[in-house]
């Protein structure tokens, strides 16, 4: 399964940009590399498994029940439930008969699942996996030939929708190819010359509803011909560490609270984790407090990375390794391969030094589904994605200060939460904490702390913002606590969801 990293420039979508010149054109060209894989495990989902070579099977026989049901090129066939085998052998039958996947959101409330699939309309709604469930086995079923341009659309996730109603990225065969390799290339890059890894078995706690579970998860995975590996039910520290145990888990793919629980878990020594060697991750820069703790609790050889990128731009953009984020532990890191990164300024509405994070690439979405309105507010005639991130780039790292509608302007201050996120979960009995601005008569704003304590942990006030004097500003200290036992309201790529934190203080937004 190995690929050229070759990169020329081409037309995409009317725009020359790099791409890769070696690369499969479709997912179903993907998929058709597995093959090759034969008795591998593909998934482990809690006590069932599928082989490559079952899946492979198993997505004929799915896509030939899709065609029954009037499926065809250009339909939308939602998806909705849990992690679970059936869920990817769908998309899989989907994607390879030209017709376009909507990956609907297991948390959303009736009303948002409504709203979905009013906006996709679906030629077919799979919110039962036990229809599915019988066609994992029995006789062999050849796929179809289908013509599928790469620039068709494949895929539509939709956004987390902070803010007003989710919109659906519509993502392309090309979207997800190049997601594909460019994830391989920077894997390629970091493996010392003449080094051979084992295939990687990959513990995934993001949900497929997310280009994080989906795209980066299982689709990235088939193209290496790694394991994905999913724990049943809500996610527990105990649980997820007792799967790391049993399935001798090589790399664990989660979002900084999944990994600040388990590595503060009081049992966390109690487990044999010592095949693990790699977490990765990303929506949000992962603190220096919690990359000590990570090396602390599963040895000096494990290697970690994150990255940046937004559903819009098909979940990357930038890429740090373990070896840069030792350097430069707040950074997001560099543009990933194919993808360009600027900062551009000034910011309407923001201050005067504010920049905001612009990415281009063969990897941006196609647009919102049947939203030309809300495409042409963040994608430009020159297809850069205009994020609504603020940052900044130091030496080619970018490094993010925060989005546009959470700055905190205090007295004509400017003042970054994640600065201050980042201080607070260095202290030694702080488990989460999320930092917003409430309105203030003098200053404009003031700057409130809601903290998450460590167990049962006292937390005292006063020496959580000594703590945060003794390292920033004045200006940056809160002037308001509020402390809660809790979790910390999160979306599904794990940012905090400040309009949720907001509206617990009884701020309307």
């Amino acid at each position: 399964m190995t690929m050229s990293f070759e990169i020329v420039e081409e037309s995409v979508l009317g725009v020359r940009m790099p791409v890769f010149r070696d690369r499969h054109r479709s997912l179903r060209a993907l998929l058709d590399t597995s093959l090759e894989l034969g008795d591998r495990e593909y998934l482990v989902d809690g006590e069932r498994r599928i082989t490559y070579a079952e899946h492979r099977a198993a997505v004929g026989r799915v896509a030939a029940w899709l065609t029954a049901q009037g499926v065809g090129t250009g339909d939308r066939v939602a998806i909705l439930g849990r992690n679970s085998i059936e869920w990817v052998v769908t998309f899989w039958a989907t994607v390879s008969l030209g017709a376009i996947a909507v990956g609907l959101n297991a948390w959303w409330s009736p009303d948002e699942i409504a709203f979905g699939i009013a906006d996709c309309e679906p030629k077919l709604l799979v919110d039962d996996m036990t229809v599915i469930a019988p066609l994992l086995s029995g006789d062999p079923v050849a796929l179809p030939d289908v013509t599928v341009d790469e620039d068709d659309p494949a895929v539509i996730v939709y956004t987390s929708g902070t803010t007003g109603r989710a919109k659906g990225a519509t993502h392309s065969h090309r979207n997800l190819v190049g997601l594909v390799q460019a994830q391989q290339c920077v894997a390629a890059s970091r493996i010392p010359a003449g080094v051979t890894l084992p295939p990687a078995r990959i513990l995934a706690s993001t949900p497929l509803f997310h280009v994080a579970g989906l795209h980066s998860g299982v689709v990235a995975a088939l193209g290496a011909g790694s394991t994905v590996i999913w724990q049943p039910g809500r996610f527990d520290p105990d649980a997820t560490l007792a799967t790391m145990e049993r399935e001798h888990v090589t790399n664990w793919t989660s979002v900084p609270t999944a990994v600040w629980r388990v590595v503060h878990h009081p049992d966390v020594g109690s487990y044999d984790v010592s095949s693990l060697r790699h977490i990765g991750g990303g929506g949000a820069a992962w603190s220096p407090a919690l990359q000590d703790r990570m090396r602390e609790v599963f040895g000096p050889t494990l290697s970690y990375g994150i990255g940046y990128g937004l559903t819009e731009s098909t979940g990357l953009a930038t890429s740090a390794s373990f070896a840069e984020l030792c350097e430069h532990p707040e950074s997001v890191g560099r543009a990933a391969p194919t993808v360009e990164v600027r900062v551009v300024g000034p910011v309407p509405g923001g201050p005067d030094d504010a920049k905001e994070i612009q990415i281009r690439g063969p990897l941006n979405m196609l647009g919102y589904w049947r939203n030309d309105d809300a495409t042409r507010a963040v994608l430009d005639d020159d297809r850069w994605l205009h994020s609504g991130d603020l940052g900044e780039l130091r030496d080619g790292m970018l490094y993010l200060t925060t989005r546009r509608t959470d700055l905190i302007l205090r007295g004509g201050e400017n003042v970054y939460p994640q600065e201050i996120e980042n201080c607070l979960e260095e202290h030694p009995l702080v488990g989460e904490a999320a930092v917003v601005g409430l309105p203030d008569d003098e200053f404009g704003q003031q700057v409130v702390a809601v903290v998450v304590p460590l167990t049962d942990a006292f937390v005292d006030e006063a020496g959580l913002a000594a703590h945060v004097k003794e390292r920033l500003a004045y200006f940056k200290v809160p002037s308001r606590w509020v402390m809660r036992t809790d979790p910390l309201p999160r979306n599904a790529s794990g940012k905090v969801v400040r309009a949720d934190v907001l509206q617990q203080l009884g701020v309307n937004t």
